[in-house]
């Protein structure tokens, strides 16, 4: 009975060393190999305050951040902020005003660069609004991302109804984030669109700190973007190469950002930024200075 037992206990052990063993050679960078690439860099808002998605090709951009605003007669236009008032000579907020309205409006009058005391660019914005349709017929084979900014459904399905009349190899170059009802509309509509919002990237996330160690990836993974937290990012089965390598597998983007995850506009802007990166880094990268 004794000698059962203790067969029993050492085939017990030898069980549990290779179990860890298979999670760690299944996992460890140090077996992962990357090309030799450079990061992809993403230019959150084209260039920094600016705004300038030109300058921000121009500066090596591979993808550029764009957000829209829904208008009255149920177009997009190129703007960051919800409301006019800040950064036109307009008031209210974008969907009680028509493209053509939204495009009279200067939209360079409330830049200020030292507080208020000058307007350097006040009466030369007029006309300068573009549509998302002016932003993608100019920029025909540049890869974008689309911010949707508000908890919307109907944006979601506002947006569904436009990038439904592109070609596929445009929508391709497109991918669309925001909020979770929005994409959820979008999502539904449009499953082959690369997509993300907060509610996505929190579940898939989770589901790869729990099962990621095996290798396996469920269909939500694939085919996705993931706007990771670098104080996140130590946390997943193996970061980063392995990982890296299991998310191209699955066609799916990888961006880090900076910070814990509370705020998603926080990027690598300056070189000591981007000294807390692994040495070897070679995924996506948010920056909010391109240049």
């Amino acid at each position: 009975m004794n000698k059962i037992k203790w067969l029993f206990k050492r085939k017990t052990t030898w069980f549990f060393l290779i179990f860890v063993l298979f999670i760690y050679v299944n996992n460890s960078s140090l077996f992962a190999k990357r090309g030799k690439g450079a990061p992809l860099l993403l230019a959150h808002r084209g260039l920094a305050q600016t705004f300038s998605m030109e300058a921000a090709i121009n500066a090596g951009a591979d993808l550029v951040e764009i957000d829209v605003q829904p208008t009255k007669d149920h177009n997009f236009v190129i703007f960051h902020d919800w409301t006019l008032d800040c950064r036109t000579n307009g008031q209210g907020v974008t969907r009680d005003y028509t493209t053509s309205e939204l495009q009279a409006l200067d939209i360079g009058y409330g830049y200020t660069a030292d507080e208020g005391k000058t307007f350097p660019f006040r009466g030369k914005g007029v006309n300068l609004m573009p549509t998302l349709d002016e932003v993608l017929s100019y920029f025909p084979k540049t890869p974008f991302l689309i911010h949707i900014k508000s908890e919307d459904q109907n944006e979601g399905i506002q947006m569904a109804n436009y990038l439904e009349k592109l070609p596929e190899s445009r929508l391709e170059q497109l991918t669309v984030y925001g909020g979770d009802q929005p994409i959820a509309a979008l999502r539904e509509r449009l499953s082959s669109l690369r997509t993300m919002s907060k509610d996505t990237l929190k579940k898939d996330l989770l589901i790869y700190m729990a099962i990621g160690w095996t290798g396996y990836l469920p269909a939500s993974l694939k085919q996705g973007q993931l706007h990771i937290p670098e104080k996140v990012a130590p946390w997943l089965w193996r970061w980063p190469n392995r990982f890296l390598n299991r998310m191209d597998n699955a066609d799916t983007r990888v961006i880090v950002v900076g910070g814990n995850g509370l705020g998603f506009s926080s990027g690598f802007d300056t070189s000591a930024d981007i000294n807390r990166l692994p040495e070897d880094y070679s995924g996506g990268i948010w920056t909010n200075r391109i240049d």
